[in-house]
């Protein structure tokens, strides 16, 4: 069995996040430094329908927007519940609560310390990436996808 030499956090709100509060929570993480990787959990927001009679059609759904992280634009694929972090050292915790705590002003969050994400190459990260993956890569796969992770540089 492996262990995370890096700390990790997930956040999770008690509701799923609209695209404007999804964009704040996530510039203030990255303003915090020592976070690592960050991972967006939630419902897929397909950008056609997948199946039935409306098999291939676009589906307008209003919390699938291009938000702006940092300098960067970012279209959110998933309804945002859960965040993971995997940070430098479990010193960055406390000033994570602080700046995400404005975030939820309105309904109440939870920031949980544990192991969250891979940590070891899995078939799937051997798929997408090959033999030699960078490390930081490890467990951003998602074997639906076609397109590579979104990498986003935080302030330092």
């Amino acid at each position: 069995m492996t262990e995370a030499t890096f700390p990790q956090c997930r956040i999770d709100s008690h509701r799923f996040l609209n695209p404007e509060t999804t964009e704040r929570l996530l510039n203030r993480i990255i303003s915090v430094p020592g976070i690592r990787r960050m991972v967006l959990n939630g419902p897929r927001l397909p950008s056609t329908v997948p199946f039935g009679p409306a098999k291939g059609t676009a589906n307008p759904h209003p919390m699938r927007k291009t938000i702006r992280v940092g300098d960067q634009d970012m279209e959110l694929q998933v309804h945002v519940g859960t965040v993971l972090l995997e940070l430098e050292n479990r010193d960055v915790i406390p000033a994570l609560k602080t700046a995400i705590k404005p975030v939820f002003t309105d309904f109440p969050f939870g920031l949980k310390e544990g192991k969250f994400m891979k940590t070891e190459p899995s078939l799937v990260d051997y798929c997408k990436y090959g033999p030699n993956a960078d490390k930081e890569m490890l467990g951003l796969a998602d074997p639906n996808s076609k397109s590579r992770p979104v990498i986003i540089q935080g302030t330092k």
